[in-house]
């Protein structure tokens, strides 16, 4: 007999009428209609054990509680059987039938997932098992991948309890010596990106408090590229809050960790300095820095931060387009310069790409608004701009604002000013909002 037939007879259940009614509310309990089995089609099932076409399926499970594997199973002659029933979760989501919708299926694959690791981290508290720390490497490598990818509402509480797990399992001194490193430099890359978040909140304080964190962290690792990332995100924290001169020092600070370092992290600190001393007006150091940077490209040699991706590593684009920022940011705007910065924009056009970023295709494209606006372009400048002001607000975290607000100063001070379409671009830039927090209401930790 099999499972289905034993089951339903447990339930005084023998006939199409007694089957129909709790088919029917299983079916309306699922927003599913139109999928009703005839008398024949039923006794088929009861009967002679056909198993049920698909659109039936997930009805049956969700009204007997369990898999269409389960309930088609033979069950011996005078044997109760003790199947386990589907418990806390969709009826379908271990069973995805073709022609399921993709989406559901990868939304019950991924809450699996996250059960099945909660298991495994919750059962390793007591003693920091084998199994923990690689799930906490690959939590802390999907973050570090997605966190210039999207919009931070959709990664912040996922980076917040990775951290928390870290640091747990930190402080609670169960791990073995060997586990100490590995945590710590985990501990550090998760706070430098919870201090890149708040950064993006424009909640500056928080973001310079955590960056503490995270370069206490990273010299508790030994990891002098971690140590001088950390530099670098103190100097971002202060480039994008308009004090240049501290900028330039955390950027220097780093840049004095790195120069023996052979992967990217010392190429973005030279990015950073020119574009601190752009703003100071120091074209020497602009030019030195960038330079240097170039001269170094070739040499090169990606090392663990690079492999992680992301934020942690400095691309050829990402290169492009500092350099253009610090020339846009000193005023010059000629025809190589705007090439350049049709370039850099190129650069981050194909979200393919492993190093797309939303907020360097947002930043390149303000570049090249300023560098035309820089040569009297001002219908240009509106062209590059444009899909900046399209973006949906969850995308308009800090620095892309005062990447926008650049452009309407620069407009402000333009020879075109007083053209028609130089006032409305600088209107529709002055409603950009000026202070639009990345992560919608009700979602800030």
């Amino acid at each position: 007999m099999l499972f289905f037939r034993f089951e339903l007879e447990r339930r005084s259940i023998r006939s199409p009428e007694d089957f129909l009614p709790p088919y029917r509310a299983a079916a309306a309990e699922l927003g599913l209609t139109g999928a009703e089995p005839a008398s024949k089609t039923f006794e088929g099932w009861f009967y002679e054990g056909r198993r049920p076409q698909r659109a039936f399926r997930p009805i049956i499970v969700k009204m007997l509680g369990y898999s269409i594997e389960v309930l088609w199973t033979e069950v011996p002659e005078g044997v109760s059987p003790d199947f386990l029933p589907l418990v806390g979760t969709s009826p379908t989501a271990h069973h995805a039938e073709p022609g399921m919708d993709m989406s559901e299926m990868k939304r019950s694959g991924e809450m699996a997932v996250r059960r099945a690791r909660q298991y495994v981290l919750h059962t390793d508290r007591e003693r920091l098992g084998d199994n923990t720390v690689p799930l906490l490497h690959d939590q802390v490598a999907r973050l570090v991948r997605d966190y210039p990818r999207v919009p931070l509402s959709a990664l912040w509480d996922d980076l917040l309890d990775a951290q928390d797990q870290v640091i747990f399992n930190l402080e609670t001194g169960k791990h073995r010596p060997s586990q100490l490193s590995d945590l710590n430099f985990m501990a550090a890359v998760l706070s430098f990106l919870v201090a890149k978040g708040f950064n993006d909140m424009e909640d500056r304080e928080q973001a310079r408090t955590m960056s503490l964190l995270a370069a206490a962290f990273a010299k508790d690792a030994e990891h002098p590229g971690l140590m001088a990332l950390v530099h670098g995100l103190q100097s971002l924290v202060e480039y994008w809050a308009d004090r240049p001169g501290d900028a330039l020092f955390y950027a220097q600070k780093g840049s004095a960790l790195s120069s023996d370092l052979n992967g990217t992290v010392g190429l973005w600190l030279l990015g950073l300095q020119a574009r601190a001393a752009a703003i100071l007006g120091d074209e020497e150091t602009v030019r030195l820095a960038n330079r240097e940077a170039t001269d170094r490209r070739g040499s090169v040699v990606l090392d663990d931060l690079d492999q992680l991706g992301g934020l942690l590593t400095y691309s050829g684009e990402k290169q492009t387009y500092y350099t253009v920022e610090a020339e846009a940011l000193l005023g010059h705007g000629d025809a190589d310069l705007a090439a350049q910065a049709e370039l850099a924009v190129q650069g981050f056009s194909d979200p393919a790409n492993p190093n797309w970023a939303f907020g360097d295709l947002a930043g390149a494209q303000c570049n090249l608004a300023l560098v035309l606006l820089h040569s009297g372009e001002v219908d240009g400048a509106a062209e590059a701009i444009r899909p900046v002001l399209d973006l949906p607000p969850t995308y308009r975290n800090n620095g892309i604002i005062v990447s926008a607000q650049r452009v309407r100063q620069a407009l402000m001070t333009s020879g075109a000013r007083t053209a028609v379409a130089a006032r409305d671009l600088r209107e529709e830039i002055a409603v950009f909002p000026p202070r639009r927090p990345a992560l919608p209401a009700g979602t800030q930790r």
